[in-house]
């Protein structure tokens, strides 16, 4: 019974205005070449980042710089942008889904009514 209401409620959020718009978004950074190679970047830049930061240093001006730039850049653009506002609504939606699926739960915790089937 948990895992059939799992998929039901995967299904309706895979049908959600903001799931929808998210992977459009998805779709439209990675068919925009521009985007794409910022993307690499900010991996790359990344990367040298959590290198720095696992050796307990921190990461030298430059790379620090580099990456706030390139994410700057990413997010000033009309496909960054977007993207970061479908990702922002869906991720407002996420946690209201959590909040309800969490007030259920102390409920369900708190009844003395057992329903397993």
């Amino acid at each position: 019974m948990i895992w059939d209401k799992a998929q039901d409620l995967g299904r309706l959020i895979g049908q959600s205005a903001e799931y929808q718009a998210l992977k459009r978004a998805e779709t439209s950074l990675r068919e925009d070449k521009e985007t794409v190679a910022k993307l690499d970047q900010i991996q790359t830049l990344a990367r040298r980042v959590d290198q720095a930061v696992s050796t307990g240093q921190m990461p030298d001006q430059a790379t620090a710089e580099a990456y706030e730039n390139a994410v700057r850049d990413l997010e000033m653009s009309p496909t960054g942008q977007a993207y970061v506002v479908a990702r922002t609504n869906f991720e407002k939606l996420m946690q209201k889904v959590n909040q309800q699926i969490s007030e259920g739960m102390d409920k369900g915790a708190a009844s003395s009514i057992i329903t397993l089937g």
